[in-house]
């Protein structure tokens, strides 16, 4: 089985698995990086790390329009209920869940998690996807470092994604450090250079981790795909 995981910029993901489309903080709207327009992506599923402008981004619009299954924690779950999304399937940290396209597993994240509006958004979290032929994709979310990342490790990665922004996540030590403690086979970095302040070289940090580690490690340009 073939996967195709797309990096639409910051920390937005579009995946493509099982036959099933999914959609991962979905920011399109506002995304200096986005070469694509919210109303261009219609997925069956959507994953929400946390509530931050910056990751709920165009959830409520592409969920009312698409009838799309939005993933996330409790509290941002009721949330969306209150903004018109219909589907919501909530989760809680550790705690997984069986889709058609596979496993989802919500992990800790070290961040924070006010909704747009101010609200309560519960807490922040990665998610562990166990893919239909048993392949596995951690998706760090907006985190720092922590030691049971070697933990989720142990579950044996195939793909990881990670942010290297720094100032609001991990930096490039810190995820190179990460990378240590996750020993994946495959590394996508994301959610940084949106902006000056997150600005990072991923392909110096890319040359760093290889070296360092062996793990591959994947740069994609806005819009660009891995197959795997």
């Amino acid at each position: 089985m073939t996967h195709t995981l797309t990096w639409f910029g910051h920390a937005t993901l579009g995946l493509e698995t099982g036959g099933a489309h999914l959609l991962v903080d979905p920011f399109f709207s506002g995304n200096p990086a986005a070469r694509v327009r919210a109303e261009q992506v219609s997925p069956e599923f959507i994953l929400v790390t946390h509530g931050h402008g910056d990751h709920v981004g165009d959830t409520v619009a592409i969920a009312r329009r698409s009838g799309a299954m939005v993933i996330a924690n409790y509290e941002i779950c009721n949330w969306l209920g209150r903004q018109g999304v219909e589907t919501t399937h909530p989760q809680h940290l550790g705690g997984g869940h069986q889709y058609p396209f596979g496993y989802v597993k919500m992990t800790q994240a070290l961040h924070g998690s006010s909704l747009p509006d101010g609200s309560y958004g519960g807490n922040p979290a990665g998610f562990l996807l166990t893919l239909l032929d048993g392949r596995k994709i951690y998706l760090a979310g907006d985190t720092g470092l922590f030691g049971d990342m070697r933990l989720i490790g142990e579950e044996g990665i195939d793909l990881a994604v990670l942010p290297i922004g720094d100032n609001f996540t991990m930096g490039p030590e810190d995820a190179l450090r990460a990378v240590r403690l996750l020993a994946p086979k495959q590394v996508i970095p994301i959610h940084y250079s949106t902006w000056d302040l997150i600005r990072q070289d991923a392909q110096v940090w890319a040359e760093r981790v290889q070296q360092a580690t062996g793990v591959q490690v994947h740069v994609l340009s806005p819009g660009g795909s891995l197959q795997f």
